[in-house]
């Protein structure tokens, strides 16, 4: 082995999770008058200026508020400022039919990694036409099979939908409806490291059972914390930057991209 690759060997892999970005197909189109696309182009400056390239990009859902193939597109742009590979799973905005393919093309319909000493496990939790999220009894095989199968592994796992309570509490009937079929599973599989999920436009981070449980703001609006009633809060666009060491040991941080103004517009367009 030479040198080089046994530093590379020895570095944590970077990853970085961008979520809930809610593109749309018009260039200028906005979500309480945030333009989604100049959001996330704010967000990815703020990454290559605050912490560089990533080895790994995870876009957990909520890609496009329209379900088009031109929003997807648009993400698949936005994102070729990294140099690395990315991986997208849906969200409850998405259209399913239509991302799919547009994902495939470049390579981010995989929904298992192995690489720096670790697996990357990606859950489709969307529902069609529904804003909870559901994992299907497919879905739910798959994640038992693959986990027995790489024990030693360290796992991360990527979901849309929060698989836990939160404090928001009008979004208690729209995070993950089977959970206890979900944790279930996870509790049987003491590599499961990390659990993280977007959906929810804020940030959660606690720790069950050795289990990181992590919710990470949108690149676009934030939903106030706490909050019984849906409301929105003018706080900068955010994103998750991991380094995951080869050993199963880790550090996780959510930044902002406090460069960006926010401007809201409370009656400019609903959720």
């Amino acid at each position: 082995m030479t040198t080089q690759s046994l530093l590379q060997e020895l570095r944590p892999l970077s990853v970085l999770q961008l979520t809930d970005p809610h593109l749309k197909a018009d260039r200028d189109g906005k979500l309480f008058g945030m333009n989604t696309r100049d959001s996330l182009a704010a967000v990815i400056d703020d990454v290559l200026k605050h912490c560089g390239q990533p080895d790994l990009v995870l876009a957990t859902g909520d890609l496009a508020q329209d379900g088009s193939v031109d929003a997807y597109e648009a993400l698949a742009q936005a994102l070729a400022r990294f140099d690395c590979d990315s991986v997208w799973i849906p969200g409850n905005h998405d259209n399913a039919e239509r991302l799919w393919p547009v994902a495939r093309r470049y390579r981010a319909e995989r929904k298992h990694l192995k690489q720096g000493g670790w697996q990357i496990l990606m859950l489709d939790s969307s529902v069609p036409d529904k804003v909870h999220g559901e994992l299907t009894r497919q879905e739910l095989e798959w994640l038992e099979t693959t986990l027995a199968a790489n024990p030693r592994l360290p796992a991360l796992i990527a979901l849309h939908h929060h698989p836990v309570d939160i404090t928001a509490h009008w979004m208690a009937d729209i995070g993950l409806h089977n959970r206890d079929a979900f944790w279930a599973i996870i509790n049987r599989h003491s590599q499961v490291r990390i659990i993280t999920w977007g959906h929810i436009h804020q940030e959660v981070d606690r720790q069950e059972n050795g289990v990181r449980l992590l919710g990470t703001p949108s690149t676009c609006i934030q939903f106030t914390a706490g909050a019984r009633e849906f409301s929105v809060e003018e706080r900068a666009p955010g994103y998750r930057w991991f380094e995951l060491g080869s050993a199963g040991g880790f550090t996780t941080k959510v930044h902002r991209a406090l460069d960006f103004k926010v401007v809201l517009d409370r009656d400019g367009g609903g959720y």
